[in-house]
């Protein structure tokens, strides 16, 4: 995205917002009359934090227009409208008065339970009565159903919104539903969630959403790897040792131990989030920018990923995490994990993927670190200090950065690393990135499918990881202990080495401020 390349006035609806979905290419064409985006489970975390507000940087933004659009609220909480308005108000940041209450006022709530059609009815009648008031003569009703809520009750609440609140058959439009992971706890139930789901909705009707594919650092993957003739010959076994895929958090469980135990890390972030990134990584190049093409290429290359070996994970639970008394007392559920994805086909034969996640370690980031092999011939003899890396800085401090040899600066031939690079906090400082809920949300309005997941993705996902996670549930794996605030369990370190990661000592990459320059 270039600095100017999402400017707008806000409520303006003029704007130059660069999205892959705008280019000609995916041969979509602008719609226009009424669009109701409805968020079930309004009332809960998920929709406060993340959902409300994306809606309300989209709105201001110019995205949501005031006369075409309206926001209704859906949960078994007994408020009224502006009970709703006051839970979500805290959470919409950025903007003066009179934008925030043109906002509120766009939204209305409704309640009932999420298995009877008495709630669902109310819901339509009162979609249906926008609709009307807006006395369209052309253009479309569009409805817009998104699913803040666990995944238990998608298959009941889908029914519903099938059965009581779909786009009316006597007007152009559409009805589509966004529905959050996780998408079932292995390969069987997710192909049970998938029938159900698929008994109801057209797969082009069905957006499974992965925030992490609306990340600006994992969206310019695809410009990195195939618009620049840097990386095309480099991109390969012959010049890439290893690759790491990383997502770390300094805190724990915090209270929510119970639920995160019926899932652990690799459920929770490796299975979905870093097996994403790493399909991006990965994948070759599309024949083109439509969706069903980027996604042909992801399903292929997680259908060339060997079986997981177990001597190439490492899973690890953090001391005190079984002192939360919702936590059982012999429960292995890794809070950690290292796991070697190897990828059988020419591109990749031979180069050790290695995805690790973890909770309570020494910092929180989330990044792609490509090793490059030892330049021949070292005439320097400057291996010990490390070797070329480019790594990608999904967050925070979002950054794209290449570790490099250089001399060090004085009268001896002496050489140290260095890194060129690209922090976007420098670069674009007038520039407001995206969070990925509101690029994903538009998509979706657009009729863009390319940053969701597939059902023979979710699939083929599942496919890799449903054995090794049946093996830790039976316990043929077991969990070691490691130090909240620490790297991890050593033993990962160890196993990174034996895939032949050198770690660089003495270097470490501090992101730029403007007070250094």
């Amino acid at each position: 995205m270039s600095a100017r390349s999402y400017q707008s006035s806000p409520l303006s609806g003029q704007n130059s917002f660069s999205s892959l979905s705008s280019f000609k290419d995916l041969e979509l064409s602008p719609e226009s009359g009424c669009l109701s985006i409805v968020v079930l489970g309004a009332s809960g975390d998920l929709a406060k934090k993340k959902t409300f507000p994306a809606l309300f940087h989209l709105f201001q933004q110019g995205f949501l227009q005031s006369g075409e659009v309206h926001i209704f609220g859906y949960a078994r909480s007994n408020l009224s409208d502006d009970g709703l308005r006051q839970r979500i108000r805290g959470y919409l940041k950025g903007a003066s008065d009179e934008h925030l209450s043109q906002f509120l006022h766009l939204i209305k709530y409704v309640s009932g339970s999420y298995d009877s059609g008495e709630g669902f009815e109310l819901l339509n009648k009162a979609i249906s009565e926008y609709e009307s008031s807006k006395n369209y003569d052309s253009g479309s009703y569009r409805r817009l159903f998104y699913l803040a809520l666990p995944p238990s009750v998608y298959p009941s609440v889908c029914k519903m919104i099938r059965s009581y609140c779909m786009n009316p058959s006597s007007h152009a439009g559409w009805t589509r539903v966004i529905v959050e992971k996780p998408f079932g706890k292995d390969l069987d139930s997710a192909e049970e969630l998938s029938a159900e789901l698929g008994k109801l909705f057209d797969e082009e009707q069905l957006y499974r959403i992965d925030h992490y594919l609306g990340k600006e650092l994992v969206q310019n993957l695809l410009v990195l790897r195939f618009a620049n003739r840097l990386f095309l010959p480099l991109w390969n076994r012959d010049n890439i040792a290893n690759v790491q895929i990383v997502f770390k958090e300094d805190f724990g469980t915090e209270g929510r131990g119970g639920y995160f135990d019926q899932y652990g890390i690799i459920r929770d972030i490796i299975q979905n989030h870093l097996l994403q990134v790493f399909c991006l990584v990965a994948m070759e190049k599309p024949v083109s920018l439509k969706p069903e093409h980027i996604r042909d290429e992801k399903v292929k290359v997680l259908q060339s990923v060997e079986p997981i070996k177990h001597e190439e994970v490492v899973i690890g639970q953090y001391d005190g995490y079984k002192d939360d008394p919702t936590v059982p007392d012999d429960s292995n559920t890794p809070t950690y994990a290292s796991v070697v994805l190897r990828v059988h086909n020419e591109r990749w034969e031979g180069v050790p993927f290695i995805l690790k996640a973890g909770k309570a370690l020494n910092s929180r980031k989330a990044e792609i670190r490509v090793q490059f092999k030892d330049a021949p011939g070292d005439i320097f003899r400057c291996k010990k200090q490390g070797r070329n890396e480019f790594v990608i800085r999904l967050q925070p401090s979002e950054a794209m950065y290449m570790k490099l040899t250089v001399k060090k600066p004085g009268l001896e031939m002496a050489t140290e690393q260095s890194e060129l690079d690209l922090s976007y906090g420098m670069r674009y400082q007038d520039v407001k990135i995206p969070e990925a809920y509101e690029r994903l949300i538009l998509d979706t309005i657009r009729g863009d499918q390319q940053h969701f997941v597939r059902r023979d993705e979710l699939r083929a996902a599942w496919e890799i990881f449903t054995p090794l996670l049946h093996d830790i549930d039976a316990g043929k794996l077991k969990s070691v202990s490691y130090e909240p605030g620490s790297r991890g369990p050593q033993e990962a370190d160890e196993m990174s080495k034996r895939m032949g990661y050198v770690q660089t000592h003495g270097y470490i990459w501090v992101p730029p401020t403007l007070s250094k320059v």
